[in-house]
């Protein structure tokens, strides 16, 4: 039975709860990303919207998990698809919800749909008490593709704070360096530490990361790691799963949330196990 995950991202009472994350909204069924599939998350019932951040020129936080907009994905704009090399208003040219994305036989693509700046999201959250589960995307390979971490992590705080959800964002990154500085900038402000390799525990990537949340590759979740890591007063929040023999060796494992492409069918799926 996993620990229930407060918005505020602290640990509360033991409960049967498992709270379910919109990946990028609700991938399986409507373009990422975008503000239908993330109507769509809160309308069935999801936690918490799961969703990445690149930044234009003019220092707009835009919801995009590619800094470099990708073909199968966006159409219709015109030169450039480096986000960073665009203003907000070049961005809005492109068009990124006519294509269907292959990987997902069952979405069905919005045409004229935009990249949304991160405070359009953050708008959305007058529809309900979910939070927000927000991905800095950035790399040291590349650092011509975002601001400095600092400045990211300061236009975050900023964006948060000017709609007053700071007991409802989790800020997330596989460089851990905007947590650091977010850590720096607003100390209670709740970190999650993305993992994607390798068998290291769990509090030690957390205490690397200075998060009291690991989000590792589902599959790298065992009953043993979950169980160190709620010892440690820990939270686990795996990505991304989407099949129900997926789900069943999370939610054995005890995990706290589960981050999936598919929002409405984990949801459906855990009240078929009473854990909603």
């Amino acid at each position: 039975m996993g620990l229930l995950i407060t918005l505020a991202g602290g640990l509360a009472d033991a409960a049967p709860r498992i709270l379910v994350h919109g990946h990028r909204g609700a991938r399986a069924v409507l373009p990422e990303n975008t503000i239908p599939a993330f109507e769509h998350a809160i309308e069935v019932g999801a936690d918490f919207l799961e969703l990445d951040l690149a930044v234009t020129r003019d220092n707009v936080l835009v919801v995009s998990h590619d800094p470099v907009l990708p073909k199968d994905i966006c159409t219709g704009g015109k030169g450039t698809r480096v986000i960073r090399e665009m203003s907000f208003e070049e961005l809005r040219a492109w068009d990124c919800g006519a294509l269907k994305n292959p990987a997902f036989p069952e979405q069905k693509p919005v045409p004229g749909t935009r990249v949304p700046s991160l405070d359009e999201v953050l708008a959305l959250s007058s529809r309900g008490s979910f939070g927000f589960n927000i991905e800095t995307k950035l790399s040291p390979l590349h650092p011509d593709y975002t601001p400095a971490p600092e400045e990211f992590a300061r236009l975050v705080l900023a964006a948060v704070r000017r709609h007053g959800l700071e007991k409802r964002a989790l800020l997330q990154s596989f460089d851990f360096r905007t947590l650091h500085a977010m850590k720096r900038l607003a100390p209670d402000f709740p970190l999650a530490a993305l993992y994607g390799a390798g068998w290291k525990d769990f509090p030690a990537i957390a205490e690397e990361a200075g998060a009291r949340t690991v989000s590792p590759q589902f599959t790298l979740v065992t009953p043993e790691k979950v169980a160190q890591a709620h010892a440690a007063g820990l939270q686990v929040v795996p990505w991304t799963a989407n099949r129900p023999e997926e789900w069943d060796k999370l939610i054995a494992a005890g995990v706290d949330g589960i981050i999936t492409d598919h929002p409405a069918a984990l949801i459906a799926y855990l009240k078929t196990r009473g854990l909603r």
